[in-house]
């Protein structure tokens, strides 16, 4: 395959391993970049969780029981291969059950540093075995942190890596990978410690994400308004100083939605099935969406919907505000699926004990009403604190389904206020995190639902929008082509 060679190095990948956005990212990106022809390889660890009999897994002959010396530890590794569902996109599993073998993803075990050391140690020493120079090592997160560094020093003498070039996904700033600085032994980086942020050692740290930050030729984050925010003391998460640094090489590129899982016009799991020229169809996913959770259907009625992590970034406390009062004033249905914090879980709950015919609190995850609240909801609640990119409002606009958002972040990029004088913008947004601001855009949007004209042009407008990855894969090719020509000089 001709085209650019990548590496694309993730701690979690959709369908296989997934916990959040990263991991809708990671399944889509690779397969994007292999229909434009390029030679794309992702690598995950293979987790115990991974339902190993559900996809074609093969061993790597030449990648077997690979032993990695980490301080004064030995690992051994294998590799298995399989492909991204529907798609030819290789993907290689790392498998090192001493350390993978675990109940979930991540954890709080005293060696939580050593598994993604390991990780990304595996994915050097595969592309070494497998004597697959990637021009490209794409890395996401504080998971891959090192491995920027790792490729400027314990493998700079490889030439199979001479033209290879880092970049560093940040998909939210507040996770930085921060351990105790005892960690460089474990992690194979006491050769290297004069190369580390000597005041964060002083202090007794070591954070995975700011030393990528340091070493990667370039750094992407996943909305354009995040990686302005991002400088900033406010959202920076105390990284801000090496981000304005380092902010010629940054880049923020909105994530892109996979359209062959949203789309209403072919989504298999909508009982019915709808486009922009066929709206009237929409209104049977509302009635379904009603009878499944048991909240009684009236015509003219709005329900608003809200899929989400119960934390405090997603602006939850505002809705312990906002919410009793217009449940009190307006007629309108809730329907909330997601889990978290007790607190917030408890909240939903009285909710739905105080006004059992209106709200629905569905406690955990369900991929199937995930669906059904896009497209039976009228409209989509999202007061983030912050949000770097965020889906939902972008599956929300796909789906005719009005946004209720917080300017922030990959909100203020994709949903822009109505405004009735020039008839343009597709959502409903307040400024100010504050429970005053949430149920002023709350009882704005229930105002403009009962105009029915420009309602269906707000609902017209999400959906002619183009939030494939046909639209967000190009920014990340000119990344790549900037990083390569940009150390071309040191080759």
């Amino acid at each position: 395959m001709s085209g650019r060679t990548i590496a694309f190095v993730a701690s979690e990948i959709t369908p296989f391993a997934k916990t959040g956005g990263l991991a809708d990212v990671a399944g889509a990106l690779p397969a994007y970049l292999r229909r434009a022809g390029h030679d794309v390889r992702a690598f995950l660890p293979l987790y115990s969780s991974i339902d190993v009999d559900s996809y074609d897994i093969e061993p790597v002959p030449s990648v077997s029981d690979v032993a990695v010396d980490m301080g004064e530890r030995t690992y051994r590794f294998s590799l298995f291969e399989t492909r991204l569902p529907g798609t030819d996109t290789p993907v290689y599993l790392v498998h090192c059950p001493l350390l993978f073998d675990r109940p979930s993803l991540y954890t709080g075990d005293a060696d939580e540093p050593v598994r993604f050391a390991l990780f990304s140690r595996a994915v050097l020493e595969s592309c070494q075995r497998l004597g697959w120079s990637p021009e490209i090592l794409h890395c996401n997160d504080w998971q891959t942190g090192l491995l920027p560094l790792y490729v400027k020093s314990l493998y700079a003498w490889d030439q199979l890596f001479r033209r290879t070039r880092t970049v560093l996904t940040i998909h939210n700033v507040g996770y930085q990978g921060m351990f105790p600085a005892k960690v460089l032994e474990s992690c194979s980086l006491r050769p290297v410690e004069a190369q580390l942020d000597q005041a964060g050692l002083k202090a007794g740290h070591i954070g995975f994400l700011k030393t990528g930050l340091e070493y990667a030729d370039a750094i992407t984050t996943v909305s354009p308004t995040y990686a302005r925010e991002i400088r900033t003391p406010e959202h920076g998460a105390g990284l801000h100083p090496l981000l304005e640094r380092r902010k010629d090489v940054l880049t923020g590129i909105l994530n892109g939605v996979d359209v062959d899982v949203w789309d209403p016009r072919t989504d298999p799991l909508l009982p019915s099935r709808y486009s922009a020229k066929s709206l009237w169809r929409k209104e049977p996913n509302k009635v379904h969406l009603l009878r499944e959770v048991g909240l009684p259907y009236e015509k003219g009625v709005p329900v608003v919907g809200i899929v989400t992590r119960l934390a405090y970034q997603k602006g939850i406390e505002l809705l312990q505000e906002a919410l009793p009062p217009v449940l009190k004033s307006r007629d309108f249905r809730l329907v909330v699926l997601g889990s978290g914090e007790l607190k917030y879980e408890r909240f939903f709950a009285e909710l739905q004990h105080d006004f059992p015919r209106r709200v629905c609190f569905y406690r955990g995850y369900h991929n199937e009403l995930a669906h059904w609240i896009e497209a039976g909801s009228d409209m989509f609640l999202m007061p983030s604190k912050y949000e770097p990119c965020g889906l939902n409002q972008m599956y929300s606009l796909l789906y005719g389904t009005v946004p209720v958002v917080r300017k922030t972040g990959g909100l203020a990029d994709t949903v822009q206020l109505y405004d009735p004088t020039t008839g343009e913008g597709n959502g409903i947004v307040f400024d100010h995190f504050t429970g005053q601001g949430a149920q002023w855009a709350l009882e704005a949007a229930l105002d403009l639902y009962e105009d029915r004209k420009t309602w269906k042009k707000l609902m017209i407008h999400g959906m002619s929008q183009d939030f494939s990855w046909e639209r967000s894969g190009p920014a990340y090719l000119k990344v790549y082509d900037r990083a390569l020509s940009r150390n071309e000089a040191e080759v």
